[in-house]
């Protein structure tokens, strides 16, 4: 929701110490104010378009965030004596454990996915996730992929931001302030969600070839990651990487004007759908704010 700010926010109207008026001349604004003025007028403008979807947010944003693991699930299903045929022959994992490791695997995404999204005992969910992660890293040999590595950070910071929202959901539904213990957790965990996101993009930035629009959207990019990570201006650099990433998703990993037998069709949705995981967490950030651990909230405390 857009914030009121009065017309001594901006030194109009107000009055010096000892009585006479400000004289605008001898006060100058910071760099960091003149950007905070452009970007909350931004910010206002997303408030405006934005407030009719504003309640659903939080269900795009979890649904967007567990839906690589959906298709995840699905893909084992439809192309399990594939998969089998890998785990054995080229990671050398003995029959029976390839079924069970597989088995596991896609229980493991059903299950906890639904639990995101129904938004019940989040956290056995986003644990059960980070556990999928973690052992397809290890059993598909991609532990040491630089590229892996980094876009599995960014979907493991979309999880956590999960918790986070799960948690300001817990404060607001019951009377009473919450204990020291929830809030250091919850500050802890929107940091480390909102940290973990930018990995994504900057793997992004170091893959490829460099063209002239390329380094373009690539600074912009990064301006928008440490505000992010420093949490200035979270709602306008949260949604300008949205805007980044879903333009870079629907114009490069296009999967479905790839011919069926294709051989980068399987990757190219793979990274479609992880990248789509990337904006759900980011629509939490948006939604539920950078959190104590941020220039905006240390602005709303000064």
């Amino acid at each position: 929701m857009a914030q009121m700010r009065g017309p001594g926010s901006y030194g109009i109207g107000a009055s010096s110490p000892f009585g006479g008026p400000v004289n605008d001349d001898t006060t100058e604004s910071s760099p960091l104010d003149a950007i905070r003025k452009q970007t909350s007028k931004i910010e206002d403008v997303l408030d405006s378009f934005s407030e009719p979807i504003k309640p659903y947010l939080p269900a795009i944003g979890r649904f967007l965030i567990v839906v690589t693991f959906i298709e995840d699930a699905l893909r084992i299903m439809t192309q399990w004596n594939d998969q089998l045929l890998y785990l054995h022959d080229y990671r050398h994992i003995p029959n029976g454990v390839t079924h069970l490791f597989l088995l596991v695997n896609v229980i493991a995404m059903a299950s906890c996915s639904t639990l995101v999204i129904i938004r019940k005992y989040s956290e056995y969910a986003v644990g059960g996730l980070i556990g999928v992660v973690i052992t397809q890293a290890l059993g598909y040999g991609l532990i040491f992929d630089l590229n892996f590595f980094l876009r599995n950070l960014s979907v493991m910071g979309g999880l956590l931001m999960v918790l986070s929202d799960s948690w300001v959901r817990k404060t607001k539904a019951f009377a009473g302030l919450p204990t020291l213990e929830e809030k250091d957790r919850k500050m802890y965990f929107q940091l480390a969600g909102r940290v973990l996101l930018i990995f994504l993009f900057i793997g992004f930035v170091f893959s490829g070839e460099w063209t002239i629009w390329r380094i373009i959207v690539s600074l912009i990019g990064l301006v928008a990651c440490v505000m992010v990570v420093v949490g200035f201006k979270t709602k306008f650099s949260s949604t300008l990487l949205v805007v980044i990433l879903s333009i870079f998703n629907l114009l490069v990993n296009n999967f479905w004007t790839l011919h069926e037998h294709h051989p980068h069709k399987d990757f190219a949705k793979y990274d479609f759908f992880q990248i789509l995981s990337i904006v759900g967490g980011l629509l939490l950030l948006t939604n539920t704010g950078p959190g104590q651990f941020s220039i905006d909230e240390k602005k709303k405390v000064y």
